[in-house]
């Protein structure tokens, strides 16, 4: 099973950073530098020729990253005749947390271009790569996702679509059987009892929760 953990954003500078949208709940561990991450499509990034600085006819470019000296770079988005594939692995080579935001160096993206060529796409990696928590009471994204959701009483609220990682805390999307959503707060005072054996979360939520 493949598990998204980000999915590329936007360009950062002129030297092939890029910003990447979180979507787990171990940020420092899946973006360490020197992991290899598999990537699939995602929402196709609109083409995009950006003049930033360096980059105006006759200027002089920035130098890339970790090229060595008389080596030839990798093709980028823009070079002639050579249409940009998205690679099916990425290999972190530098990753920072910045004002909420992780940015990533992947190694051989060397330029805004090409960073823009890489926007929506997902990295992902194999679920069975990804050890179970030490701790009983703490549970990994692809275990909760699709798990039945039902009150103390036994009332069918719907299923486990996603998790989102908010600041205050995580937040069960569930998917109710009418087909919208609604945010349940995963805390212990309203999600008493996760049972993976039986398929199933128990909520208890507070009045109107459901509503918003």
């Amino acid at each position: 099973m493949q598990l998204v953990i980000g999915r590329i954003g936007k360009p950062h500078g002129v030297r092939g950073e890029v910003t990447v949208e979180v979507r787990t709940d171990e940020p420092e561990a899946r973006f360490a530098p020197g992991t290899v991450l598999r990537t699939e499509p995602g929402a196709t990034p609109p083409p995009a020729r950006h003049t930033v600085p360096g980059t105006e006819p006759g200027a002089t470019p920035p130098p890339p990253r970790n090229i060595e000296p008389g080596a030839t770079p990798p093709p980028t988005a823009d070079e002639p005749g050579v249409p940009f594939q998205v690679p099916a692995e990425l290999t972190i080579e530098e990753a920072r947390f910045h004002q909420g935001r992780v940015l990533i160096a992947f190694d051989g993206i060397l330029d805004r271009n090409t960073a823009e060529a890489l926007r929506g796409t997902l990295l992902v990696v194999d679920s069975a790569d990804v050890a179970p928590p030490d701790d009983p009471e703490e549970f990994h994204d692809h275990q909760l996702v699709g798990l039945t959701v039902v009150t103390p009483t036994g009332e069918h609220l719907g299923e486990v679509a996603r998790i989102d990682h908010a600041p205050s805390s995580d937040l069960l999307v569930l998917r109710r059987p009418e087909g919208r959503t609604a945010l349940i707060p995963f805390v212990r005072a309203i999600v008493p009892e996760v049972d993976l054996a039986g398929g199933r979360v128990i909520v208890d939520p507070p009045a109107g929760l459901l509503d918003l």
